[in-house]
């Protein structure tokens, strides 16, 4: 006998909603549903990668997270699987990002605590205004570590909301990503911290431009990846926009998705010139038309033309 009003259905906790979700980078959030969805499945990085469009460095910091929160928890098999990822590309920045949520955490006394430095009390003010809303206790607990934890001043903190705020980025978790940034290279100066904003806006800009999109400043997802081009992977403009300029004459329209699978193959070689590139592009061609070469066929009626087709960008197209 079967149920014919049987419903397949995924349940999200209203928890996870009411107390989880409203914090979480977006990415994080579909990482989590997709994990919910296939619960008694076996999946892995590149699965869920491929399935969300993301990279596996994405997949494994969303997991990351959701770990530290207390969400997920990883089997023994997940255990020693994630012993085995660290020898992955992008492994380094997982670790990066894992030692950067190993911080203190401060609760309402040690707040209470603060809000006696009139300056603290200050930068909360000024920071509900750039806002435009009241502050929430992690929004409280990540100023509280700006200030307090990693000793950066005021006034780059407030410069750093500002100039956050100003690029649509309202997110305390995309806040605290670029201001551990900045605390990386050296930036304790309002002057540098403007400096090293205006030139990645530069960057920015360009990849905007090399797509042909003049009307609008980037997403948040389109920010992520210009941050992990340039921040993460260590890309030069120039190769960026290379990169932006493959895409369009691949695919003629711009896509950050497969610009993001063109840049992570030159991160995973190594390739980091114009010139280390187009080698790259030769041998891949001299092995092609080794690969390539036509067998002469004693059909008869065998006398049509073949068509050349790129299934590789055939291929690329259906990542986006």
């Amino acid at each position: 006998m079967k149920n014919q009003f049987e419903v397949h259905a995924t349940l999200v906790a209203n928890e996870f909603i009411d107390t989880y979700m409203a914090s979480a980078n977006g990415e994080y959030v579909k990482v989590y549903l997709y994990l919910l969805r296939h619960q008694n499945e076996t999946v892995d990085p590149v699965s869920i990668a491929d399935a969300l469009n993301h990279t596996e460095a994405d997949v494994r910091r969303a997991v990351a997270y959701w770990q530290k929160m207390g969400v997920l928890q990883a089997s023994e098999e997940g255990k020693a699987e994630q012993e085995t990822a660290a020898a992955l590309p992008g492994a380094q920045d997982d670790e990066k990002e894992k030692k950067q949520e190993k911080r203190r955490n401060y609760g309402k006394a040690d707040l209470e605590k603060l809000q006696k430095d009139g300056e603290f009390s200050q930068l909360l003010y000024v920071a509900g205004q750039y806002m435009g809303r009241l502050l929430k206790p992690q929004d409280a607990d990540m100023l509280a570590y700006l200030y307090d934890g990693l000793h950066m001043p005021c006034d780059v903190i407030e410069y750093l909301i500002e100039y956050c705020v100003q690029n649509g980025h309202s997110s305390i978790r995309y806040m605290e990503k670029v201001a551990l940034n900045w605390h990386e290279r050296g930036i304790t100066r309002l002057a540098d911290a403007k400096a090293f904003a205006e030139r990645f806006s530069e960057d920015a800009f360009a990849v905007m431009k090399a797509f042909g999109i003049n009307d609008r400043r980037p997403g948040n997802m389109e920010w992520e990846a210009i941050e992990r081009w340039y921040r993460n992977w260590g890309f030069t403009r120039q190769m960026v926009v290379e990169a932006c300029n493959r895409t369009m004459q691949a695919i003629h329209k711009p896509s950050f998705q497969y610009a993001d699978r063109i840049l992570q193959e030159w991160y995973r070689n190594g390739i980091r010139t114009l010139e280390a590139a187009a080698e790259a592009d030769g041998k891949r061609k001299k092995t092609g038309q080794r690969q390539e070469t036509p067998r002469r066929s004693n059909n008869q009626f065998r006398n049509f033309e073949e068509r050349e087709i790129d299934y590789d960008a055939m291929m690329l197209e259906q990542w986006q």
